[in-house]
């Protein structure tokens, strides 16, 4: 594979700055950062800094590969709150074009299976309009798998009539939560990965999507405490590449075989040293090159 190699700038849980720095240390071709909150929100951002930022970026020899739009709850399940979700998506696109990546990656929620029902209803509305918004920029809103099979996702995508809203494949997500095969969920999507992320991850056993992922009408269980019980640790578990389920020299190579050049960029959401377990990853990955 001849993929460039990126990872996520937060997964160092360092700051925006210090994290690009060790991204260069550890040999990745670019970088994703989260731009919801904090410095990174697109209403902190002048257009001089955004400048700066993209140029600070380049001089260190990175590009992005994409931000992440994630803005949390429900997705877009829930109509009451869609309108400005809509549009803090869009300023975050907006942000996007300006440092020079064309794709946002978020979570939209569950694709329930009724597409008769009124949450697949409002999922749908919302994603069309942000296709629509992204199309106008040539750019991407890249829904991450995970909730949902692999399939139910391509028909829902297949429903918008644009690829303004494509995938963001994260092949561990489909390991852990759905039990989907990564491999086979890359010839369903094809025609939509625009990005990925490379992660790892083992299924200890079942789970119920909305224990995982934030679905309206349905609450996540909780323990004595009265706190939600994490699914990373009872139900999967991430671990580094090459120690989990994916398979991964079938998965770059359906990745080839569909013609994707985009970005694989190394998530790490765990772990207590997770600079070592990124840069073992960047050297994982690079094996597989040509």
């Amino acid at each position: 594979m001849n993929n460039k190699i990126g990872v996520i700038v937060d997964s160092f849980r360092v700051g925006v700055r210090e994290g690009l720095q060790r991204a260069k240390k550890v040999g990745a071709d670019g970088v994703q950062i989260y731009a919801v909150s904090g410095e990174m929100d697109p209403a902190n951002l002048s257009a001089a800094q955004r400048k700066e930022l993209k140029d600070y970026i380049a001089s260190l020899g990175l590009e992005i590969s994409a931000l992440v739009g994630d803005l949390g709850g429900y997705g877009f399940q829930d109509k009451s709150v869609n309108a400005e979700k809509i549009e803090k998506s869009k300023r975050i696109l907006d942000l996007a074009v300006d440092l020079g990546t064309s794709v946002v990656t978020t979570h939209i929620g569950i694709v329930p299976e009724d597409k008769n029902s009124e949450i697949y209803q409002n999922m749908h509305d919302a994603c069309a309009e942000l296709a629509a918004y992204a199309t106008s920029m040539n750019a991407f809103f890249a829904i991450e798998t995970g909730p949902e099979p692999s399939a139910r996702l391509k028909d829902f995508l297949d429903g918008l009539g644009s690829k303004g809203v494509s995938v963001n494949f994260d092949p561990a997500n489909m390991v852990m939560v759905t039990g989907d095969d990564p491999v086979q969920g890359v010839y369903n999507l094809k025609d939509y990965i625009v990005h990925t992320h490379a992660k790892d991850g083992i299924r200890l056993r079942e789970v119920p999507a909305h224990y995982v992922y934030e679905s309206l009408g349905y609450d996540a269980p909780v323990n004595e405490n009265n706190t939600i019980v994490p699914g990373e640790g009872q139900y999967f578990r991430e671990v580094p590449l090459g120690e989990g389920g994916v398979k991964w020299t079938e998965y770059l190579n359906a990745l080839k075989d569909i013609g994707y050049t985009g970005y694989l960029t190394i998530e790490r959401e765990v772990g207590d040293d997770p600079e070592a377990d990124i840069s073992k990853a960047v050297q994982f990955l690079k094996q597989f090159r040509g």
